[in-house]
C-alpha cells in the first residue's frame, strides 16, 4: 500500500477505515439530517472539537462543503467595507481575491513566496473590519506561530480575526478566547476523504452578521452565519450535509484526544526537525524556507538539484511513498512534504532514508 505525502488530499489516518466501515453498518449514510440520530452525531463531532482546540462556549462548530467556501463566507458575514490580508502564498492570496471580487476594500501586505510574517512588522488599516491570516500556508511551507497571531490579535482587539488553519490544525494551538475565528478541511491533517470543511466561528462573528443583514447587507442565504448558527443550537444544518463526513470527523477529533493533541504536536515537530536536518545536510535538497521561525511542522517544502519530478518518480519506485509537488510555478524545481499525523515517525525515518540514497 502506497505511503501519502501529499499536502491534500493526504494519507488517509490509520483509523478513519473502520470508522467509515462502522458508518456503512450503521446506515448513516442514509439517515435524515433532521433525526435524532444526526443530532448525536453532530454533538459528538462538536464535544471533541471543542476538547480538541479547547474552545469557549461562545464558540459555535458550523460546517461547510469546504474550507474555500468558509473564506467566501466570512468575507460577505463579516466585512461591510474594508478586509485585511496577509499575503504570502498562493493561497493566501486567493483568500485575499475573494473580498476583491465581491467587492469589499481589501487591503494587503505582501511577502514574496517563502517568506513569513512577524507580528512586529504588521500595521493594520484603521478601517479594516476583519483581520485574515493564513497559520500555515500550503504552496510554500511558511508557518505564522500562534504566538505571532494573538499579539496581532491583541493590538487590534475592535477588530476580527480570521485564521486560516487548512495544512496546520491542530498542530496550530490558537487561544480562541482572542482569535474570532478559524476554519480547516478534513482532507489534510485530519486524514479523511475531502467534502468536508470546518468554520469555527464567535459570538462576534454572529453579531456583526446579523447587523450587517439588519442593515440590508448581503449575507448570503442558506449558508449565512446566522443560518448556519440558528440550526447549530439545535445540532442540525441548514440542508443536507456530507452524515458520513461529519460522522468520521467526530471519531477522528476523538482519537487525536485519547492520544493528547500536546503529544501530536510534540511528534510533529520531531518528524519536522529530522526532515529540515536530513535537507540541510543533503548535496541533493535544500530548505525552501530561509527563516527558521517561518518554516512550517506540517508542509515541509525542499528545493532540489534536479527535477522534481524525476525524485517524486524515484522515491514512488523506490519505496512505494507519494511526494507532493511544488505548487504553480514551483513545480518541477521543488517537493512538497506533508508531515501530518497520518504519517508516523518510523514513515518519515524511512522516506528520509529513501531521499538520501538517490
Amino acid at each position: 500500500m502506497s505511503t501519502f505525502f501529499t499536502p491534500g488530499p493526504a494519507a488517509l489516518f490509520p483509523t478513519v477505515e473502520a470508522h467509515y466501515a462502522e458508518a456503512f453498518r450503521q446506515n448513516i449514510g442514509s439517515i435524515s439530517h433532521r433525526s435524532a440520530a444526526f443530532r448525536k452525531i453532530y454533538q459528538h463531532a462538536d464535544e471533541q472539537l471543542r476538547i480538541l482546540f479547547g474552545l469557549p462556549k461562545e464558540t459555535a462548530v458550523l460546517f461547510t462543503g469546504s474550507a474555500t467556501e468558509i473564506w467566501e463566507r466570512a468575507i460577505m458575514n463579516t466585512v461591510e467595507h474594508e478586509s485585511f490580508h496577509l499575503v504570502n502564498g498562493s493561497f493566501s492570496k486567493k483568500f485575499y481575491d475573494f473580498s476583491k471580487e465581491l467587492h469589499k476594500f481589501a487591503h494587503a501586505m505582501h511577502k514574496p513566496f517563502g517568506e513569513g510574517f512577524d507580528a512586529s512588522e504588521v500595521e493594520v488599516p484603521e478601517y479594516a473590519e476583519l483581520i485574515c491570516c493564513t497559520a500555515n500556508e500550503t504552496s510554500s511551507g511558511v508557518q505564522m506561530k500562534a504566538a505571532e497571531i494573538h499579539k496581532i490579535k491583541k493590538a487590534n482587539k475592535d477588530k476580527l480575526m480570521m485564521v486560516d488553519m487548512v495544512s496546520s490544525a491542530p498542530y496550530t494551538n490558537l487561544d480562541f478566547n482572542l482569535v474570532d475565528s478559524a476554519m480547516f478541511s478534513v482532507q489534510k491533517a485530519f486524514g479523511m476523504p475531502a467534502g468536508l470543511g470546518v468554520w469555527l466561528a464567535n459570538e462576534k462573528m454572529l453579531e456583526k452578521s446579523e447587523r450587517m443583514k439588519l442593515h440590508e447587507g448581503i449575507v448570503g442565504t442558506y449558508h449565512s452565519l446566522p443560518s448556519l448558527w440558528e440550526n447549530y443550537k439545535k445540532f442540525e444544518t441548514p440542508e443536507t450535509p456530507n452524515v458520513m463526513g461529519i460522522y468520521v470527523l467526530g471519531k477522528v477529533a476523538e482519537d487525536f484526544n485519547k492520544i493528547g493533541v500536546d503529544v501530536m504536536r510534540k511528534e510533529t515537530d520531531r518528524k519536522a526537525k529530522a526532515l529540515y536536518d536530513f535537507a540541510d545536510k543533503s548535496a541533493n535538497f535544500e530548505i525552501f524556507v530561509e527563516n527558521p521561525n517561518h518554516r512550517s511542522a506540517t508542509v515541509v517544502v525542499l528545493n532540489c538539484k534536479g527535477l522534481a519530478g524525476d525524485v517524486i518518480k524515484q522515491v514512488q519506485a523506490k519505496s512505494d511513498m507519494i511526494l507532493g509537488s511544488g505548487y504553480g510555478k514551483m513545480k518541477e524545481t521543488q517537493i512538497r512534504i506533508a508531515n501530518f499525523p497520518a504519517v508516523n515517525e518510523e514513515q518519515v525515518q524511512a522516506l528520509i532514508a529513501t531521499l538520501g540514497s538517490l
